[in-house]
């Protein structure tokens, strides 16, 4: 089922923090748009919850040094 998740990050300062967090919906499979915004430190995702999961995702963002927070 597609969805859509708002999460908080706190630790993205510029845009090119944002540009590499939405550089995941390249590598990540069952995603279809992620948005970010360092201004709002807030990240959009749409994705397929059949084929990537909420905690797959944080862990992806994990590994790029950020931290994400479902709103």
């Amino acid at each position: 089922m597609i969805i859509q998740r708002i999460f908080h990050v706190n630790d993205m300062e510029c845009s090119a923090c944002a540009m590499r967090l939405e550089g995941l919906e390249d590598i990540l499979p069952g995603v279809t748009q992620i948005k970010a915004s360092y201004h709002r430190q807030r990240l959009e995702i749409i994705f397929d919850d059949t084929v990537l999961s909420e905690e797959q995702f944080r862990q992806a963002v994990e590994s790029l040094g950020y931290h994400a927070q479902a709103q």
